[in-house]
């Protein structure tokens, strides 16, 4: 049996959930959306700490109820929501922390010509990872975003032109020039603080 868009919210969560596998009308999960949005998002922010990225997770567990929710047997909404919310953000900390290394690793792989190590004059609580880090942002927004995608998501330039609709050569140049303008920039910031 099937309820109007206007009963919906007097149905249960295991109601609504029973409405959906059979129907497969979306409108079920945006009830259970409206339910619980707030919810998922303060267990989001919890983990992933910044207000932006926690309404971004927030939004992509809900689309993921779509396929989730038709696959699963759940019992208790709730309860399953929170775990399925938790580690959506464990492993969206694992991927950062996985994009970080990958960062530290093209650092020491295309940067050991500046013999960057503890004799370099860096303060305890300055990294090569942040002086990278730091040099990134001094590079244009095109140069920055493409470098990105290239060495930390680890695109083709085919995706890379995909993903931003610049033409495959602006792409490459964007690449080219932002490797040129980062190691400029690092050999600069180890200069002055040699």
């Amino acid at each position: 049996m099937f309820f109007s868009r206007k009963k919906i919210h007097t149905l249960s969560d295991e109601e609504l959930i029973l409405s959906y596998k059979r129907s497969k009308k979306s409108f079920y999960v945006g009830e259970l959306y409206k339910r619980y949005a707030h919810h998922v998002f303060f267990i989001c922010k919890k983990y992933l700490k910044t207000q932006d990225k926690a309404e971004d997770a927030a939004m992509q567990i809900f689309e993921k109820l779509l396929d989730k929710l038709q696959t699963h047997e759940v019992e208790n909404f709730k309860a399953w929501l929170s775990t399925l919310s938790r580690n959506y953000c464990l492993t969206a900390l694992a991927k950062e922390a996985s994009s970080q290394k990958k960062l530290e690793a093209y650092f020491i792989e295309d940067f050991s010509f500046m013999e960057i190590d503890h004799n370099t004059g860096l303060s305890d609580n300055e990294t090569p990872l942040q002086l990278l880090t730091e040099a990134l942002n001094g590079l244009n927004e095109y140069q920055k975003e493409c470098l990105s995608l290239f060495y930390l998501k680890e695109k083709s330039y085919k995706e890379i032109t995909e993903i931003t609709g610049y033409p495959d050569k602006k792409v490459k140049s964007y690449i080219q020039n932002g490797k040129r303008n980062l190691k400029l920039l690092l050999t600069e910031k180890l200069k002055s603080i040699a």
